[in-house]
């Protein structure tokens, strides 16, 4: 099928409106499946996005921030409830297997959907490579003299595999995966709180000791308050998912609404809280809390028995399940792109109303990523880190400029659709939108992160270029 043209024009919009009412997922072509439940995306929101940002990233935000790291992750989380509730609002009026892609091509043109999809695939295929050269290191130190790129091989197959059948497997991994992570969370939190009040054995109240001594709340200034803004950023990445997800499940519409309305509790909670225990039974600037992690810091300080393998074992479990999230996510993302004339048409085909070369492309990325990592370490595998380092930010950019847009057509043509509606419309949009450009300002004049958005915003730069290019040349086909 041709690439359309931008959506200025009445007869375009409403084409582009039929053709997603044809189709479950929302995007043109042959219909992708519903196999998933309410129960799976419920747990994919609740625990999809626990991963090893969390688990093992964090440590670096607190070894900068401090105690700080809490007002970091609250900060970030506010601004991630906003995005998570703008991109809810458009996923439920128009479900998608494209998400946030579909939506910056209604609301801003083909060139903005091509932008920030195969930017969001690069991310996705790029996390995929990092995700199973990490859970190849812990089952290395679990059974020395086995190589790594042997589990990274076995890792693959076997989440590719899963997702070359129906989309019900994609569902009951995540299911299964994130009930654990969950678990792991709740009885860590459980025992935290414990801690904190005294009242567990062996343990005694610190009170206010470690959130206010050696150097204060923010005893590394304004600076490391920054990479700990940062840190929590890039943990947070991944929550889009769900949206692209919802559109393969029996009811879209209550799914995304029921998913997004969890949004805030689940951040307060998991990531806010778990940070505000660490850094209250913890000294920030324990030499553990990175060279170990800060969960199995914590509970080492707890005197948990064997609370390092422990945590490995989760560690594993959410590097195994971000693998098959992510492999999930860039294959529908691809897939979604081509329907729309976007990429290639050879991987828009279905099979079994699976997108399968969609995924074995995805994947195919994701191992030759891993593949640079040992061959090319220091230049071909650090530009692509460098590359994807800020792309969620401008994902989130995508989706705010798209949900104002989108959110005033839908007022005056059909407000019905606005099961979810954006808190605050049109102002905490605009706080949301200055809160995504803030941060990538603090990371353009930060040292250690400038480099990133230099090569972020020069992947942009050439796929927004790209994208035009393509849709001046369909408007072209399509005027003559």
């Amino acid at each position: 099928m041709s690439q359309r043209t931008a959506p200025s024009t009445e007869q375009q919009e409403q084409t582009q409106d039929q053709q997603q009412d044809q189709t479950p997922g929302g995007d043109t072509g042959s219909p992708l499946g519903n196999g998933l439940k309410q129960r799976h995306l419920s747990m994919i929101a609740l625990g999809g996005v626990i991963g090893a940002g969390l688990f093992v990233g964090s440590g670096a935000g607190i070894a900068a921030a401090g105690p700080s790291i809490v007002l970091a992750y609250a900060v970030s989380g506010l601004l991630v409830m906003f995005v998570m509730r703008m991109l809810g609002e458009m996923s439920a009026a128009n479900p998608a297997s494209g998400s946030f892609s579909v939506h910056a091509e209604r609301a801003i043109g083909p060139w903005a959907g091509f932008t920030a999809g195969w930017m969001f695939w690069i991310l996705l295929c790029v996390g995929v490579a990092i995700e199973a050269i990490g859970a190849a290191h812990i089952v290395t130190g679990w059974l020395p003299g086995t190589p790594s790129w042997m589990w990274v091989l076995i890792f693959m197959a076997v989440f590719c595999g899963s997702n070359l059948g129906a989309v019900a497997n994609f569902g009951e991994f995540e299911f299964w995966f994130s009930a654990l992570k969950i678990g792991a969370i709740a009885l860590f939190l459980g025992l935290g709180v414990l801690a904190v009040l005294g009242v567990l054995p062996g343990t005694s109240s610190p009170g206010s000791a470690n959130l206010l001594h050696d150097g204060g709340f923010l005893p590394n200034g304004m600076d490391g308050l920054l990479v700990g803004l940062l840190a929590s950023v890039v943990a947070y990445g991944g929550l889009e998912t769900v949206t692209i997800a919802a559109a393969e499940s029996e009811d879209p519409v209550r799914g995304v609404a029921k998913a997004v309305k969890t949004t805030m509790w689940r951040i307060a909670i998991v990531y806010v809280g778990s940070m505000l225990v660490i850094v209250t039974l913890l000294p920030w600037n324990d030499p553990a809390v990175t060279d170990q992690g800060p969960y199995a810091a914590t509970l080492n300080h707890l005197g948990i028995p064997a609370a390092g393998q422990v945590m490995n074992v989760v560690i594993l479990i959410a590097l195994l399940s971000a693998m098959n999230a992510n492999i999930y996510g860039s294959s529908r993302m691809a897939y979604s792109l081509v329907s729309r004339g976007q990429g290639p048409k050879a991987l828009g085909k279905l099979s079994n109303r699976v997108p399968r070369r969609a995924v074995l492309a995805s994947s195919g990325f994701g191992f030759v990523t891993v593949l640079l990592s040992y061959w090319y370490p220091e230049t071909l595998f650090a530009w692509l880190l460098n590359m994807v380092g800020g792309v969620i930010l401008v994902v989130w950019g995508f989706i705010a400029v798209s949900q104002f847009v989108l959110r005033r057509r839908l007022e005056r043509e059909d407000p019905r659709k606005l099961v979810v509606r954006m808190w605050g419309f049109p102002y905490l949009t605009w706080v949301a939108l200055a809160g995504v450009v803030g941060v990538l300002v603090l990371m353009a004049v930060g040292e250690d992160t400038r480099v990133q958005v230099l090569f972020t915003g020069g992947l942009a730069v050439a796929l927004a270029v790209t994208g035009y290019v393509r849709q001046r040349a369909a408007a072209a086909r399509a005027a003559a």
